[in-house]
């Protein structure tokens, strides 16, 4: 299968091209490097550095011929979407048109896009489905939301399938600890360098942990069903990548910290604009009609991603 992924350079990007190439896929990879390395971007890869709101982007779709486009490209931070919330819009609504407009020309069946949890806001009910209210409340969380709707505004006309994958909390090898890397990353980078990790709030906020490797088995899946992903409405569209276990930020604190045998101390601070008290996000949506569940259980996930930590060092 021909396979273009934009932010194929980055975190998600990087382990899901690995993985493909390893299934006998030919892909090509769409990344600028602002945030993603090369140290990600498998040999066997072609790869085209562009943004994708270059116009010489919508060229390289094309001359790819794809016949799925995973679109990952984004500006992920929720700091830096509250402080530029235009760059923010322009990066994740005016690319993805961009990224679903080339994919129309290239002639693709599918796109799969790498959508959020940030796009329900504070959740109303537990566990989050994708009939759930979306009330984002914070830039990120809006323009990811935006952009589903841009995939339905372009792909549904033209008779491209599409689905927006939202994926709960992603954590494991290749993320980086910087910047919006994410809990997991940050906790295990402080804890092998010998530095305390800060806990924002009472740490007694939940949030559902996935492991890369199970976001990566839920895209190669997408990719590869047979039937038809999009269903009517946004919320049709829409699919819940997640684990449906919720784990709060203590509890992954203190089982990092018994992984890694961390000797040091935990520190507090106050919490941060745009964090929600409580996400929990119900899989089963896509359990049943592409059939994938998340596999890795955390424990296993965080002592793999630790481990990898521990090497970089």
């Amino acid at each position: 299968m021909r396979v273009v992924v934009t932010g194929g350079a980055g975190f998600i990007g990087g382990n899901l091209v690995h993985a493909l190439l390893g299934g006998g896929w030919k892909i090509t990879v769409i990344d600028d490097l602002s945030t993603g390395s090369m140290d990600n971007v498998h040999p066997a890869a072609g790869l085209r550095r562009l943004d994708v709101r270059d116009p010489r982007t919508a060229d390289a779709i094309v001359a790819a011929a794809p016949e799925v486009v995973v679109h990952l490209a984004a500006q992920v931070s929720v700091a830096a979407s509250i402080e530029d919330p235009d760059f923010d819009r322009e990066v994740n609504v005016e690319g993805t048109r961009m990224v679903a407009e080339a994919a129309v020309a290239a002639g693709a069946r599918r796109v799969l896009f790498a959508s959020s949890a940030a796009v329900y806001g504070e959740p109303q009910e537990l566990p989050l489905t994708e009939a759930s209210p979306v009330a984002p409340v914070v830039p990120y969380g809006v323009s990811k939301l935006e952009a589903e709707a841009v995939l339905d505004e372009v792909l549904r006309p033209a008779g491209v399938d599409f689905a927006s994958l939202r994926f709960a909390n992603v954590y494991g090898p290749r993320q980086r600890a910087d910047g919006e890397g994410g809990v997991v990353a940050e906790f295990a980078s402080r804890m092998t360098r010998g530095v305390s990790p800060v806990i924002f709030g009472s740490g007694d906020q939940t949030r559902d942990f996935i492991y890369v490797a199970d976001i990566v088995g839920a895209i190669a899946a997408a990719a590869q069903h047979e039937g038809v992903l999009a269903g009517s409405g946004l919320s049709g569209c829409a699919y819940n990548i997640s684990t449906g276990v919720a784990t709060s930020v203590n509890m992954l604190a203190e089982g990092l910290r018994v992984g890694l045998r961390y000797p040091g101390t935990l520190e507090r601070a106050a919490g941060r604009e745009g964090d929600v008290e409580a996400s929990l996000l119900s899989p089963e949506k896509a359990a049943s009609i592409f059939g994938w569940r998340a596999a890795v259980d955390l424990r296993d996930g965080l002592e793999a991603t630790g481990a990898w930590f521990a090497r970089q060092r």
